[in-house]
């Protein structure tokens, strides 16, 4: 399942090719056929990300689309040639002067008026991703709670956007027990990790890649700083993965294999229905 970084990506994609530009809107597939016809002819105002839902302003009303597992949607230029035919079962085409983005296979895909909107946004926590976010009420709920952050971390209502990934990688930078209680986790630590979430998640965004190991951080980084990685982040459409760095992790996928910090077999068990990967020798309890 994408995670947040992803679908900010995609958000930054569709306002580049088609803000304040008026669309043409269609559904190959047919099964949005009804609500495109509402949106054709409509200027798309904006579009945002919270968490993993993607809200897209056009005209009086907003799409609002969640990927899901095998959720696409990629934004391509058009490059002076005529739009391609649909591949597959596109629910929805978008096409603007310049650009074309086809949608395929969402977990959600709805136009919903502004109080909707907003009432699905209240349900979520703070985003990683967006500024000025107030963590207070993430902590309360995570001091509340008799399961692990690892869980905690993997419910949207406490923060928004993190996946699988994200919560493996992180917890074991900050080397924290996935399986503590959050009643038991200190403010501390719970600022460390969403530093460390705040710290990580841009790069995603630039980069459309999950970016953790130290050395490909600071790499990263330095290019965000230095403006060097703007023309990467405008050349991805969102339809693959970036190749800027080496795809390479922590513990994510790495059952079996030795823990980079202290050389431990990192393990592997079902949490939330995902598979969490962690170092059992040095992400412990204190």
């Amino acid at each position: 399942m994408p995670e947040g970084h992803t679908i900010h990506a995609l958000a930054d994609r569709l306002e580049r090719a088609f803000r304040s530009h008026r669309i043409e809107a269609m559904s190959p597939q047919g099964r949005f056929a009804a609500d495109a016809e509402h949106l054709d002819g409509q200027v798309l105002e904006r579009a945002q990300a919270w968490g993993k839902h993607l809200f897209v302003e056009i005209g009086a009303v907003t799409l609002h689309v969640h990927l899901g597992l095998i959720g696409q949607f990629a934004v391509k230029p058009l490059g002076g040639m005529p739009l391609p035919s649909p591949v597959g079962a596109v629910r929805l085409r978008l096409v603007g002067p310049e650009h074309w983005a086809d949608l395929r296979g969402p977990m959600i895909c709805t136009l919903v008026d502004r109080a909707r909107q907003r009432e699905i946004i209240s349900t979520l926590g703070p985003d990683p991703l967006r500024r000025a976010q107030r963590t207070e009420a993430a902590m309360a709920r995570i001091t509340k709670s008799r399961k692990g952050i690892g869980e905690l971390l993997m419910d949207q209502s406490v923060v928004a956007g993190v996946g699988n990934v994200y919560r493996c990688e992180v917890l074991h930078r900050i080397a924290v027990d996935p399986f503590t209680p959050g009643r038991e986790l200190d403010p501390t630590t719970w600022q460390q990790i969403w530093q460390d979430l705040v710290l990580l998640m841009p790069l995603g965004r630039t980069f459309s890649q999950i970016i953790t190991m130290p050395d490909q951080v600071a790499a990263a980084s330095r290019a965000r700083r230095s403006g060097r990685s703007r023309e990467i982040t405008r050349r991805l459409t969102g339809e693959r993965l970036g190749d800027t760095f080496e795809r390479r992790f922590l513990v994510y996928k790495r059952t079996g294999e030795a823990c980079p910090r202290c050389g431990a077999p990192v393990r592997d068990t079902q949490v939330s229905g995902r598979t969490l990967y962690w170092c059992p020798a040095c992400q412990v309890r204190h």
